[in-house]
């Protein structure tokens, strides 16, 4: 049998609840779809059609499969531990504390670095519009105003989010209702199934190698995770919200691409020579319809990266280092709560201060896009691989679950999807991954030959993890008489 769903209350694995539970399911599938961004694609279409040979929606379609089956895995871990930290609290208890600490480091590659990327991209976009302002005034503008969002708590950031979600629906709405009337009256190539199939470009690598791009607009989803904390609902509606964003994003994402790849003027000019200034999409549009919609799908990007997604990406990243300084694995301060607002704030000042850094940094590079988008993709990539293998040691092995459908076969396909992705990925994001994975596990020797190796809470009972059992706040240790 399988293994029933964990209680909600967090002090069974050694932690006092600091953090506010106010989120309800539709909270949490709305905080996904903004950190997806139902309008991602604007973004890096041009790359992905170069990458797959202009089959971007077969590519996304390949993407949302892969994510799937990521899905029923954070699921399944979310249920046994509703804790925040994401692959480090699943990964660590599920195997072992290092490995979740070798997980976590990899996964920072996602959380710290996607901030400073979608930030960037937005001051860009800005840039392009108004061109009077420079890059890096929005890029402190846009850090400005979402570090004031998230300070003032998870309520105001879940508020701002459906704001913003509609916002981007409306337009997205616009641009597939004025695609299809385009098609329909000539323009572009008309109406074909190019961009899910081409028997004249078409190969497994090529296409894999375009869904290890256009996974970028996917990653997301598992943010949703980082929120268990503050889910007042039952364990369930983590993994349920997951699955969901995914469906509904996914769709739009695949019928977004199609319409767009139809309306490319060149079609064969932008796979040979690539999208150097990032305007695919917004040329696509202005075949559709002229300027007014290829500056409105501009904009509707740049507030959308710079505002909506950051926003999320920015409260995502706060619950993680929390999470890791509460179990010391990073300094304590980090684990420090707002008495009032109820969020990590060193960790959420911290996080806009790397993010402005490597935003005003990477602006003055050329390739700084493209350099921290493949990072985060590796570092989100192979941190979802340890997730599948977590599943199975926690239920297959540890609790010998007998369900082996959600406990091994749907691992281990997302496992082998996604190995093939990054295998196939750009040669210089494995190079730069590896470098990192390098760094961390020379942080992981440091821990242990000073005392402090990893170690977790209290263990899940049951399991045999290796885990500290004494209870901890994000202070520390509680007190005896509450232990």
């Amino acid at each position: 049998m399988s293994e029933a769903p964990a209680p909600q209350n967090i002090e069974n694995y050694g932690y006092r609840q600091e953090l506010r539970r106010s989120l309800r399911f539709t909270d949490l599938l709305v905080y996904g779809l903004v950190f997806m961004v139902p309008i991602a694609p604007f973004g890096i279409f041009g790359s992905v059609f170069q990458g797959s040979g202009g089959m971007v929606a077969l590519a996304y379609v390949l993407g949302m499969v892969a994510m799937m089956f990521t899905a029923l895995s954070y699921a399944q871990m979310s249920r046994a531990f509703p804790m925040a930290g994401s692959v480090y609290t699943y990964a660590g208890r599920g195997i072992a504390a290092p490995i979740g600490f070798l997980s976590g480091w990899m996964i920072l590659l996602d959380y710290v670095l996607v901030p400073g990327l979608l930030y960037l991209i937005a001051g860009v976009a800005m840039n392009s519009l108004v061109p009077a302002v420079p890059v890096w005034l929005w890029l402190v503008g846009f850090v400005l105003l979402n570090t004031a969002v998230n300070y003032l708590g998870v309520e105001m950031t879940a508020r701002v989010n459906k704001a913003m979600l509609i916002g981007e629906l409306v337009v997205l709405a616009v641009f597939i209702a004025v695609g299809l009337a385009a098609l329909a009256s000539g323009k572009g190539r008309g109406f074909d199934l190019t961009p899910l199939y081409n028997p004249h470009t078409f190969s497994w690598s090529l296409v894999f190698g375009a869904v290890s791009i256009a996974v970028l607009s996917f990653l997301g989803f598992d943010g949703i995770s980082t929120l268990s904390e503050e889910n007042r609902d039952s364990a369930r509606a983590i993994g349920r919200s997951m699955i969901a964003a995914l469906l509904l994003a996914g769709s739009l994402f695949i019928a977004q691409t199609w319409i767009a790849s139809l309306l490319v003027p060149d079609p064969e000019a932008l796979i040979s020579q690539g999208d150097p200034n990032g305007t695919a999409f917004y040329d696509a549009a202005r075949t559709a319809a002229g300027g007014w919609l290829a500056t409105l799908t501009a904009a509707a990007t740049a507030v959308a990266w710079g505002f909506a997604n950051s926003l999320v990406a920015q409260a995502a990243t706060s619950r993680l280092l929390y999470a890791m300084a509460r179990d010391r694995q990073l300094p304590a301060f980090l684990a420090k709560v707002h008495p009032r607002h109820r969020v990590p704030v060193n960790a959420t000042l911290l996080t806009a201060g790397v993010s402005l850094l490597l935003g005003l940094y990477t602006a003055s590079r050329e390739d700084g896009i493209t350099l921290l988008s493949t990072l985060v993709n590796f570092g989100a990539l192979t941190t979802f691989l340890v997730l599948h293998v977590s599943v199975v040691v926690h239920y297959l092995i540890r609790s010998r679950s007998r369900d082996y459908w959600r406990h091994l076969v749907a691992p281990a396909i997302g496992f082998v999807i996604l190995a093939y992705v990054v295998v196939n990925a750009d040669i210089a994001a494995q190079r730069l991954g590896f470098v990192w994975l390098a760094l961390g596990l020379l942080v992981l020797t440091g821990l242990v030959a000073t005392g402090r190796r990893p170690r977790l809470a209290v263990a899940d009972p049951g399991t045999g993890a290796d885990a500290d059992t004494t209870p901890r706040t994000a202070a520390g240790p509680l007190p005896k008489e509450n232990q």
